[in-house]
């Protein structure tokens, strides 16, 4: 949810749908320019969702109760699930292909339809069970009404992958802040005149319809230009398939979190869960969104340059790693107070998550980068190892740690993101070609320059200040004061153990 080539002007592609991505080349100074340029709109693009996202956030807070946000987090955990076979795995094969590019296309389009409709109805029919597993009629009525997003989430596959090869990035700039405007103005308008859970429902469809119809005007792209092929959907299917795995299991593993917290503790504390997974992630996920939009078709396109591969690796986990980490860091040292000043006392509970969670934000930067080298070199089977490390770490984890409430279900996430990350770091290393002395250098510095810092301002917090015991624009102002001495401690830090770490960053902001 918070969550598209032809005729088009803005189009990058010729009739015939292939990328023109030498004449894109030689227009911005090579792959590298077209890169930096597409981050930047990607950043922006993704800035904007988040600013929208969080404002959305902290309005239905205060709209609706934890139990309301949790009955819609229940009935709609099965649609995010099956989201994996409606946007299909084949288009990210779509994105990786090089030839015969319309007729790809036409096949993911029909297929990603079918199994979309196939998937809406199953929903459908068995929105009941949730009700059975969460004790509440009102769970299942909503699992069934948001069945049909499934089949509207379908329509996007090919035109996002289109765009995507294409590095056309206007995707960034205007689909996504327009999905998460889309959701925000329905269901907070519907929220405050007293719709409930159903308001979120809603904007649930407002935010997959406004995307399709801004996926497909920007991609230009149109059906039956090419030919349905059985033999050519099998090679893509061979391509996809260790993704669409991949997928099933991660998408399993979060339906697995949302029962087991919900059927363990209550949908109140499922409500604190979904927004303080939500909260934790933002800015983990504009970090990751901006870089592994432009990261698979750039590992495809120098795929066959293992130096090229090995300096782009390295380089996007260095910029990566020094984006995330702090950010973490600083959300787990911090966190449960920002909540509480925000949202209100009643979502302590989603505070203390965000703040355990720490640790998933930089497991998901090493799985991004990971993952985008793997699938760019040809080599998505090795993502097998890092969904079971995800699978086996997790639910077991879970149930451990549940009966400790939403700190014990933090503490699992954490653990299982950073096992699975830590995976991907030791398969990817041997498809880049890189060093575990290059990996150190580049990932322990900032690790310990953040771990430092968060301790010392943690405690600060926790021991000292107590910013969400005081009122609103003073515990705020406090959480500010703490910001920047976690930000002094951080570069400072840093710079003491590994000048070299912030060479990238000073001579960046020197260009700029």
């Amino acid at each position: 949810m918070d969550s598209a080539d032809s005729q088009h002007p803005d189009a990058t592609t010729t009739h015939r749908g292939t990328p023109v991505r030498d004449q894109e080349a030689e227009r911005t100074g090579g792959l590298l320019g077209v890169l930096k340029r597409g981050a930047a709109i990607a950043a922006a693009g993704t800035a904007s969702v988040q600013i929208i996202a969080l404002a959305q956030t902290l309005v239905l807070a205060h709209l609706l109760s934890p139990s309301e946000i949790g009955v819609f987090a229940a009935g709609t955990f099965l649609t995010a699930f099956v989201m994996v076979f409606s946007q299909s795995s084949l288009s990210q094969a779509l994105i990786q292909r090089r030839t015969d590019i319309e007729d790809a296309a036409e096949t993911v389009f029909w297929a990603t339809l079918a199994s979309g409709a196939l998937l809406s109805g199953l929903l459908l029919a068995t929105s009941p069970v949730l009700s059975l597993i969460f004790g509440s009629t009102q769970v299942g009525a909503v699992a069934a009404v948001s069945s049909g997003t499934v089949l509207l989430t379908s329509l996007l596959a090919v035109p996002d992958a289109l765009m995507q090869r294409a590095f056309q990035f206007k995707r960034r700039i205007i689909v996504d802040p327009a999905n998460a405007l889309a959701f925000a103005t329905v269901s907070i308008t519907l929220a405050a005149t007293g719709f409930g859970v159903w308001s979120m429902v809603a904007g649930y469809y407002a935010a997959v319809g406004v995307s399709v119809i801004a996926a497909w005007w920007l991609a230009g792209w149109l059906p039956f230009r090419g030919r349905f092929r059985v033999a050519l959907w099998r090679e893509l299917a061979t391509f996809s398939l260790p993704l669409l795995i991949d997928g099933v299991v991660e998408r399993a593993v979060e339906a697995a979190e949302v029962v087991i917290v919900g059927n363990r503790l209550d949908t109140a504390a499922l409500g604190n869960y979904r927004n303080g997974r939500k909260l934790s992630f933002l800015p983990v996920v504009a970090i990751v969104q901006v870089c592994s939009y432009v990261l698979f078709p750039a590992f495809a396109t120098i795929a066959g340059e293992p130096d090229r591969l090995k300096r782009g690796f390295l380089r996007a986990l260095t910029w990566m790693w020094l984006a995330v980490v702090p950010a973490s860091a600083l959300l787990g040292a911090t966190g449960e107070a920002v909540v509480v000043l925000l949202l209100g006392h009643e979502w302590r509970g989603a505070g203390q998550l965000v703040e355990v969670m720490a640790g998933v934000g930089m497991g998901f930067a090493l799985m991004s980068v990971c993952a985008e080298a793997m699938k760019g070199a040809g080599r998505p089977h090795l993502l097998y190892w890092m969904s079971g490390v995800g699978a086996l770490t997790m639910v077991p984890l879970l149930l451990i740690l549940v009966h400790h409430g939403l700190w014990g279900v933090g503490l699992a996430l954490s653990t299982s993101a950073l096992a699975t990350g830590l995976t991907g770091l030791i398969l990817s290393r041997r498809v880049v070609g890189v060093s575990r002395g290059e990996l150190a250098r580049c990932l322990v510095p900032p690790l310990l320059a953040g771990v430092l810092a968060a301790v010392a301002v943690g405690l600060l917090e926790h021991m000292i200040l107590h910013a969400s015991e005081r009122g609103v624009a003073a515990g705020l102002g406090l959480v500010v004061a703490e910001a920047f001495a976690f930000g002094v401690l951080y570069l400072g830090v840093l710079q003491l153990i590994s000048p070299s770490s912030l060479a990238p960053v000073w001579s960046a902001l020197r260009r700029a």
